[in-house]
């Protein structure tokens, strides 16, 4: 009896398990991405307007220079001071608002951390540049 076993290689690749991991990918990264919060500043850009408006007073104006120094209406000023002088500004009105006029060539982390302490008090803050 000369009986032989048929031992046959199966070439074919089973492609269910794959589709459920990539399914099990997919819900998780859309479940991940609408947890996350993006970190990032609300800025209102200028746009054009054919409404005058009229400013009964200026409002208050914030230099920074290239250095890194801060001036709050022309007199130079501490980080610390210029934190108070925000808050105070915010408590004094009810739609607070001031500009921030940066240097050419001042870095950016400079100019972010005005605005984000005018975010934090919930001043307006207006950035002037030159064009």
């Amino acid at each position: 009896m000369a009986l032989k076993k048929r031992n046959k290689v199966n070439a074919e690749f089973n492609m269910s398990s794959l589709t459920d991991i990539i399914f099990l990918l997919l819900i998780f990264f859309m479940l991940t991405s609408s947890l996350v919060a993006p970190n990032a500043l609300n800025l209102k850009l200028p746009g054009d307007s054919s409404a005058r408006v009229t400013v009964s007073e200026t409002p208050p104006d914030v230099a920074v220079t290239r250095s890194g120094s801060f001036r709050f209406n022309g007199k130079t000023i501490s980080r610390d001071n210029l934190e108070r002088a925000v808050a105070r500004l915010a408590r004094a009105s009810t739609k607070p608002t001031m500009t921030i006029s940066p240097q050419r060539g001042t870095p950016v982390e400079h100019v972010v951390y005005v605005m984000d302490m005018a975010m934090r008090y919930h001043v307006n803050a207006i950035l002037a540049t030159e064009q």
